[in-house]
């Protein structure tokens, strides 16, 4: 033991000449107190540390280089809305409504609806009314609506980005009517679908670019059973038919291929009925297959069942959004497109609502909440379930 202390003491000696023989302090090696002793070591730590934060800045240039030099994925995020039928017809029950709240939407369509409408990168809508002060009403038709040019301002305070005019009322007016709401839609800078002054703009699919992806949107109609709605021509103005589908899935196969993303829009199916028709059925099959990545639905006036065909979301009909009195379930159907080069997302967000007595809500509360997704679910073909957040995911 004592020679093990023997030889600590003279390495410690020697290393003690080693530190402080080159400090310019000769003679004095024995005098220095250990405090200054442990000043020269801080020093040589701080060198050390010195050579550490280089070596940190280092690395953090070579990550920042490989992150310039890593290639461009494109990424994409972004979110489409879609809600079913409107109607703005002055001689109607919602209007009244309106007129009656002091022409305020947010007493007729619930404030967190319309905020969740303005959100969106696109909101898109039927419009199931002409919007013009001309023409006479259609002869021989039930039910014939026309509203105020005035109220596109309507629109414009939901977040309309879109309009669908593949339907059975805008022509109710007749021809002249027609055309001035296309040109009111024109001024205002608002899009529409589905429609036009012929066959060529009829059926012309909408594009959008959103975070450099292309979004087409198809529209076209097969609703009436009295066919009174003039269908576009050559020459002639009027809507954009598929009660025969070759044109229509020749639309939907250029969309395709001009497009990232398709949407297919189409009014069909018996109103106020829940049971679908087998061309809805056979038609999305169709749509499907010719590049539709979702299909919709509006006519009905309410809520039809859902389902994956193939992995591509089908949502039948989204019922009517503010169209009338009645109780009736209704949605606001969020797409939520994400991802990059290397992959690709859809999230479909049915965010449920009702209809009830000229006003639209958001359903809020946990039993309406429930009930709403228990009402989607049972619908046939009962291909969806709504997750706990919210999200429809196709039932295995």
């Amino acid at each position: 033991m004592r020679k093990q202390r023997l030889l600590r003491g003279l390495l410690w000696g020697l290393l003690w000449a080693l530190l402080t023989g080159g400090c310019g302090r000769a003679g004095q090696a024995d005098s220095v107190p250990v405090n200054e002793g442990t000043a020269a070591l801080a020093e040589e730590d701080t060198d050390v540390t010195d050579v550490s934060g280089e070596s940190t800045a280092g690395e953090a240039q070579e990550a920042e280089d490989a992150e310039a030099s890593a290639p461009d994925l494109h990424e994409y995020d972004f979110t489409l809305a879609f809600a079913g039928d409107i109607n703005l017809a002055d001689d109607w029950g919602t209007m009244g409504y309106y007129r009656a709240q002091g022409e305020d939407i947010r007493a007729c369509i619930d404030p967190q609806l319309i905020a969740r409408m303005q959100a969106a990168d696109l909101m898109c809508l039927n419009l199931e009314c002409c919007l013009s002060d001309e023409g006479e009403p259609m002869a021989g038709k039930a039910y014939t609506f026309r509203g105020d040019p005035a109220h596109v301002q309507i629109l414009e305070e939901l977040g309309v980005d879109l309009v669908n005019l593949a339907n059975n009322h805008v022509f109710d007016y007749g021809e002249d009517a027609f055309l001035d709401m296309l040109s009111i839609l024109d001024g205002e800078g608002l899009p529409y679908v589905g429609a036009g002054v012929d066959a060529g703009e009829a059926k012309e699919p909408w594009y959008g670019t959103f975070d450099g992806r292309t979004v087409a949107v198809v529209s076209a109609t097969r609703a009436e059973k009295y066919i009174l709605t003039p269908e576009a021509g050559t020459d002639t103005p009027g809507v954009f038919r598929c009660y025969d589908t070759e044109a229509l899935l020749e639309t939907v196969e250029e969309a395709d291929r001009n497009a990232d993303f398709v949407i297919a829009y189409i009014h069909w199916g018996t109103e106020y009925s829940e049971e679908l028709e087998d061309v809805q059925a056979e038609g999305a099959r169709a749509l499907a297959e010719a590049g539709a990545d979702v299909v919709l639905g509006a006519h009905p006036h309410c809520l039809q069942g859902a389902e994956f065909v193939d992995g591509t979301p089908v949502f039948y009909s989204l019922g009517n959004y503010w169209f009338n009195e009645k109780t009736l379930d209704t949605v606001l159907l969020e797409l939520h497109f994400y991802g990059n080069d290397e992959e690709q997302h859809l999230e479909i967000t049915p965010v449920p609502a009702r209809q009830e007595g000229y006003v639209t809500r958001l359903l809020t509360e946990p039993e309406e909440v429930e009930a709403w997704e228990a009402h989607l679910e049972a619908m046939e073909p009962s291909g969806v379930s709504i997750d706990e957040y919210g999200i429809a995911r196709e039932v295995e």
